[in-house]
């Protein structure tokens, strides 16, 4: 009898991705000779007389491969094939047809049962060897690429554990960021502080924050840190610590005088100071923008510096819009940078708003940005709208407007109103 191959080992070699073999023939010797022919090539055979066998075999112990005769009393090898494609399993079982038959529409037939491949009676050597070596070539790939998925799902798992773990983090990181700004409104009598801070991820780089100099004097501050994410709600961290308000100690914007008690500092010295701070000791590719205003809670006079920050709205009490300021290099660019200090002069009814880019960089769905004159036509509208309700009414406004609460950059603001004595 002609032999499949030479090759005579058993089922353990771990080079074959077929190794389990299963031949249904109601014909005991075409069981036989199939059996024989497979076994000597090395394959682990077992037989079944008929469909149903088979079906109670496969359930027991899923082949790799089976050879199947087509015309079989009771189930025959199409009714098999079906029930054999409908059975649960790991990996993929190859299926060989037997058959006389030669037609066309029958091996249509066959392979919307799920037959893989045919294979004429009787069987020949050469024949058996080439759908063999076809059978191992695609369960092996199957094989592969479910081993690849597996890999695939571990590794996703993995990351989406990661993802979890990271995201809980930045939930955290949000909380201890919006912490920064410990006080979102402040009287000081004169003048009321309301603080609006809007990071468009979990963290982000904008920061606000007010802090009382002395019984005359209150500062406000807004600053944009480039960039997003992690590293510049980090940067943030650190540079609230320069504009305390709980250790005016630390807090750069202030200055000792000759009785022992606090002063503000000139503003454009202050971003001087904070420019030299960041470029000597803070090692960073971040740089920021910022606009630091010191009030007199007596005559309403405003002394600010404007570092790359937009410029400050302000609204007269008649409604009147103006910006005061224009421009100025952002903070930690350039060494020995200076800064002016600039002044405004706010009336009795008159406030001052203090607000990041990301507000006038707002786009409708034209892809128009809001801009300066889009931002004065909206706080027109909410010229009766006071404190913490006029900047959440302006956050809606934006969100009207871009139609959607998830804006592409930070939105941070400061309104400053001053009342007079």
């Amino acid at each position: 009898m002609a032999q499949v191959s030479k090759h005579q080992a058993g089922p353990e070699d771990s080079s074959k991705a077929v190794r389990k073999v299963l031949v249904v023939d109601d014909s005991p010797s075409q069981r036989l000779t199939l059996s024989r022919m497979l076994r000597q090539a090395g394959y682990s055979v077992r037989e079944a007389a008929s469909g149903q066998e088979a079906l109670l075999s496969c359930r027991t112990d899923p082949p790799d491969l089976v050879f199947s005769d087509w015309m079989m009393p009771g189930m025959n090898g199409l009714a098999f094939c079906n029930q054999f494609r409908q059975m649960q399993r790991e990996g993929y079982g190859y299926f060989i047809l037997l058959t006389s038959k030669s037609d066309r529409q029958d091996m249509a037939r066959g392979f919307d049962a799920g037959a893989d491949d045919f294979l004429t009676k009787p069987v020949n050597a050469a024949d058996l060897r080439a759908r063999i070596t076809a059978a191992e070539r695609v369960v092996r790939m199957e094989r592969e690429l479910t081993e690849k998925n597996r890999l695939v799902r571990t590794t996703l798992d993995e990351l989406q554990q990661i993802h979890d773990a990271i995201n809980g983090d930045l939930v955290e990181a949000r909380k201890l960021q919006q912490s920064l700004v410990r006080e979102r409104y402040r009287d000081f009598g004169s003048a009321e502080v309301s603080l609006m801070l809007h990071s468009c991820g979990h963290v982000g780089g904008d920061l606000v924050g007010m802090f009382q100099i002395s019984e005359t004097q209150i500062g406000v501050y807004g600053m944009d840190v480039s960039g997003h994410g992690i590293s510049s709600a980090l940067m943030t961290a650190r540079l609230a610590g320069y504009l305390s308000a709980t250790t005016p100690e630390q807090n750069i914007a202030l200055v000792t005088n000759e009785h022992g008690s606090f002063q503000g500092r000139c503003p454009g010295q202050t971003a001087s100071i904070l420019n030299e701070l960041i470029l000597g000791e803070i090692e960073t590719e971040h740089y920021l923008t910022l606009l630091l205003a010191v009030l007199d809670l007596e005559t309403g006079e405003v002394a600010f510096v404007q570092a790359g920050h937009p410029a400050p709205l302000v609204q007269r009490a008649c409604g009147q819009i103006e910006y005061a300021g224009d421009g100025g290099l952002p903070v930690g660019l350039l060494g020995q940078a200076t800064y002016q200090t600039r002044k405004v002069h706010l009336s009795p009814g008159d406030r001052l708003l203090i607000y990041s880019d990301g507000m006038i960089e707002c786009r409708d769905r034209r892809g128009d940005m809001l801009g300066e004159t889009g931002l004065a036509e909206v706080v027109t509208g909410l010229r009766r709208s006071r404190g913490a309700d006029c900047l959440e009414s302006l956050v809606w406004h934006l969100a009207d407007i871009t139609e959607t609460d998830q804006f592409d950059d930070d939105v941070s603001a400061v309104l400053l109103e001053f009342n007079g004595r």
